[in-house]
């Protein structure tokens, strides 16, 4: 708690230029006016007593992902079963049997059909009581409430009401959807992880409304108490309107204060926050669909196929009953022997004086005594088959993970015989494909690429030409070829630098002599280099924290990538070690020096990072009173700022970023320009006045007058960082594709790490969908390959009715498909359209709650306990 107050006296809006500015006192944004359906949600803060009775009382924060509950197991699993066509025939033939014409008894009808469907019932309990099981690991998660007189106490997640003042601290998951009243920093911003949500691996910025700020501590909320009228549940992740009641003022809501359930607070000591949607209301929910009720295409074959021999036994049953009512017409009388006793009053059995009444009578008899040619030993076979093989895979060890000590699990038993007729696997990016854990791998400065390590992609790509050449060379087999390549190539691309190699360092994966243990100064471009390294311990908003074990520090930073660079410049030299109001201190090591020479640089201002930007910058003044603006962005942003005696490097610097990549490497391009003060003056006089302004064109002046300042910039070089591989992942692709199977890939992640195929406009759209297929029927060799990269907002589009069928025309006729920026919806939606377009089995694979809905609606869902986290887990 120390450590957060201490942290706490840092003012987080200082940082931040664009969404973060509060409007100046007395020009404070007016409320939200809204009325009719759709906005009808009223929520008392501290008074969950109030929605206890309707009509304010709203769903609990119970959830449930099972198919079943108490009351309604048995008429769903009933109805499941007799989906079934042998089950239903099985159960006329026990109705049948309870008459005087059965030729069994009704026992031994009976008891088979009751067999096979209590087997089947239980097997669907007992997957069914897994999934409840996991559900209540979730609902009995403890979360800090609000009793009373200013005193928290612990409560299970699914205790939660409307209303709640819940406490939330770091790298805890929100337990549902709140209303940020506070934080540990006192001008009420937060960090919060949206990865389980939406894939993205930056964090978001929250704040408070500067009029809840005060309630910084339990104690104040003895007395809270405020009115919100919001918007009722929907699935939107992005959009939220309200307005809060508080003191007799209302003031307006927006969606950077809510804080969404699954979410995780991040770089922030703890948060306060009003529940306002709970359980199956809250967003995350919303996008989420009921359990669907999967049944394999084996299963829907052997339907057809007990449909044929239905028709079958009818038609021998048909000529049974015929044949018997000719015998009982024309040769019963003479059978003296054969005459029915007249006692039992049976006699309508075998009537002489009507046989097509005996003939009939004979069909239902016929019926059950030829019933044995529909199987049902075959459904007690398979269903026996699939409860072993789910044991199976429950017990494989090639899908434990030691490291967390996670066994697979089989949720459902249903699908085990579909893993083997996949046509097209849907795929989570973030945390399924990539471990989501960024190293600095490679760089170029002044033009000179550094980094001997190869990337994943690298060696994959080097592993399988090794096989090929030796295939092809040596003639030895593929099996001894890819065991000898393997090793030489991993001693050659990973060890080149054996006497410089370090202990593995998280996040710092970087081989090169020529720039470690200070080594770079002697360098040909050793000042540019000096300025490389500065600009990645500078240009950031991380904060440092002091690590006892280490004796060294840890860097919360807003994205992955950041923390990298810090992790980078700590190991060539240069530590960022401290941040205050209005400084940043680094530690920078020289090779002229035995200690680290501590210097500071004023920060005057920081031009944050966003997606349309694609890049950030900061204003230092340096212990000499050289001001300076360090710049990094997307190579594009950068190389179009540049002064015309900034562009030394370009060249070199464009064929480096090339190679990485093609590498698979993720690239930044760093820059930097001196300023003069009278210059920087007259610039920070319009950047004030627009950082200030009020209205809807705040932004717009901001991006403007910062781009003033972003020009003429002198490039430094570029970094290069490797989002790695989940282990085995090159590999399992490659089989997968040398299978034939078919690999979309759809990712929350922003349009800037894939590829912007242009703009949203629906005629535009279907102008590149119509040119695109046309390039592809043109192209005359048959071994090319094509990819499909396609955004959220061009996917909404691209998924209306009148455009779907031309999209997945041009979709399955590409080798691979990356939907980027995409929804949770959305994923649903393109699983939806693949699986019902091409009518094969589809996979779909992912690790958050973002994943949910394409894994219920593909036909087999694989979930996996990921960095993302465990909403979704198992075959489903």
């Amino acid at each position: 708690m120390t450590r957060g107050r201490i942290r706490a006296r840092l003012r987080r809006s200082n940082l931040y230029t664009f969404a973060c500015i509060r409007p100046r006192d007395g020009e404070r944004e007016e409320p939200h006016q809204f009325q009719g359906p759709g906005f009808s949600r009223i929520v008392f803060c501290n008074e969950p007593r109030r929605h206890v009775h309707k009509p304010l009382k709203y769903c609990s924060n119970y959830i449930s992902t099972t198919k079943y509950n108490v009351i309604t197991f048995l008429p769903k699993a009933i109805f499941e079963q007799f989906r079934r066509v042998a089950n239903l025939y099985f159960l006329l033939a026990a109705c049948l049997s309870i008459t005087p014409v059965a030729p069994f008894s009704t026992v031994s009808m009976i008891a088979p059909l009751a067999f096979v469907i209590g087997l089947s019932m239980a097997k669907e309990a007992m997957e069914d009581w897994q999934r409840f099981i996991q559900d209540m690991k979730v609902n009995m998660r403890k979360a800090m409430v609000h009793k009373r007189d200013g005193v928290f106490g612990s409560k299970p997640w699914m205790k939660l009401r409307v209303g709640d003042v819940v406490k939330v601290e770091k790298d805890k998951f929100f337990p549902a959807d709140l209303l940020l009243v506070s934080s540990s920093y006192e001008d009420g911003l937060c960090y919060v992880e949206t990865m389980n949500l939406d894939g993205e691996t930056n964090l978001k910025v929250k704040r408070a409304l500067e009029v809840t700020l005060p309630f910084d501590d339990d104690m104040t909320f003895k007395d809270f108490a405020g009115k919100i009228s919001c918007e009722d549940p929907n699935p939107n992740l992005y959009t939220f309107v309200g307005n809060l009641e508080y003191d007799r003022q209302v003031y307006p809501l927006d969606p950077s204060q809510i804080l969404l359930r699954d979410s995780k607070l991040r770089n922030t000591a703890y948060v306060y926050g009003v529940v306002i949607f709970t359980g199956h209301d809250s967003k995350v929910m919303q996008n989420g669909t009921r359990s669907p009720s999967k049944r394999s295409r084996v299963e829907k074959q052997m339907d057809k196929i007990i449909y044929i021999l239905f028709s079958l036994l009818v038609l021998i049953s048909l000529i049974s009953s015929f044949g018997f009512g000719v015998k009982t017409w024309f040769q019963m009388p003479q059978w003296w022997y054969m005459q029915p006793d007249v006692k039992t009053d049976q006699t309508y059995l075998y009537d002489t004086n009507n046989p097509l009444k005996s003939g009939l009578i004979h069909c239902v008899t016929a019926l059950i005594l030829y019933g044995y040619l529909i199987p049902i030993s075959l459904y007690v076979s398979i269903e026996v088959v699939k409860v072993l093989q789910a044991m199976f895979i429950n017990k494989d060890m090639h899908m434990y993970d030691e490291e967390s000590g996670t066994p697979a699990q089989a949720r459902t038993s249903n699908l085990n015989e579909e893993l083997g007729q996949v046509d097209t696997i849907l795929s989570d990016k973030t945390g399924t494909l990539t471990c989501n854990q960024m190293d600095f791998l490679k760089c170029s400065i002044a033009g000179m690429a550094y980094g001997t390590r190869s990337s994943e992609v690298e060696l994959a790509a080097a592993r399988k030409m090794a096989l090929n050449v030796d295939g092809q060379v040596s003639g030895s087999t593929p099996k001894s070829g890819v065991h000898v390549s393997e090793i030489e190539l991993e001693t050659v691309a990973t060890s080149k630098d054996k006497k410089y190699q370090k202990p593995a360092i998280k996040g710092f994966s970087f081989e090169d002599s020529r720039l470690m243990n200070g080594n770079w100064s002697k360098e040909p471009n050793a000042d540019v280099i000096l300025l490389f390294f500065r600009i990645l311990a500078i240009c950031h908003t991380a904060i440092p924290e002091a690590n006892e074990e280490t004796s060294g520090f840890t860097y919360e930073a807003e994205s992955p990538d950041e923390g990298a660079f810090l992790v980078a410049a700590r190991e060539f030299g240069f530590e960022f070690c401290k941040r205050t109001q209005s400084s940043v201190f680094v530690r920078e090591r020289y090779p002229s020096s035995k200690k680290p020479i501590e210097r500071g640089y004023k920060i005057l201002n920081l031009l944050d990072f966003t997606s349309k930007r694609k890049r950030m910058s900061v204003i230092v003044q340096d212990e000499d009173g050289q001001l300076l603006l360090f710049c990094k962005g997307a190579d594009s942003i950068i190389f179009d700022r540049l002064s015309k005696n900034g562009r030394m490097y370009k060249e070199a610097t464009t064929k480096h970023l090339k190679d990485y990549g093609e590498g698979g490497l993720r690239t930044l391009a760093l820059a930097y320009r001196k300023l003069e003060e009278a210059e920087y003056s007259a610039w920070n006089n319009e950047f004030i006045k627009a950082k200030t302004s009020v209205g809807g064109d705040r932004e717009a002046m901001l991006e403007r007058v910062s781009d003033l300042m972003e020009r003429d910039l002198i490039l430094v070089g570029a970094t290069a960082v490797e989002d790695k591989l989940q282990k085995g992942v090159p590999q399992c692709i490659d089989k997968l594709a040398q299978a034939g199977l078919k690999i979309w890939v759809l990712t929350g992640d922003k349009l800037e790490t894939a590829i912007n195929i242009g703009s949203a406009m629906k005629e535009n759209i279907v102008m590149q969908i119509t040119n695109a297929s046309q390039m592809i029927k043109l192209e005359k060799d048959p071994h090319a390959a094509f990819a499909l990269i396609i955004d959220g907002k061009t996917l909404s589009y691209a998924l209306e009715d009148d455009l779907k069928h031309e999209f997945l025309n041009l979709a399955v006729i590409c080798a691979s498909v990356i939907c980027c920026r995409v929804s949770p919806k959305q994923k649903a939606l393109v699983t939806r359209l693949v699986k019902q377009g091409t009518g094969k089995i589809t996979l779909a694979i992912g690790d958050g709650a973002n994943d949910v809905g394409m894994i219920q609606e593909a036909d087999i869902g694989v979930g996996i306990s990921g960095v993302e986290g465990m909403q979704v887990h198992s075959i489903s």
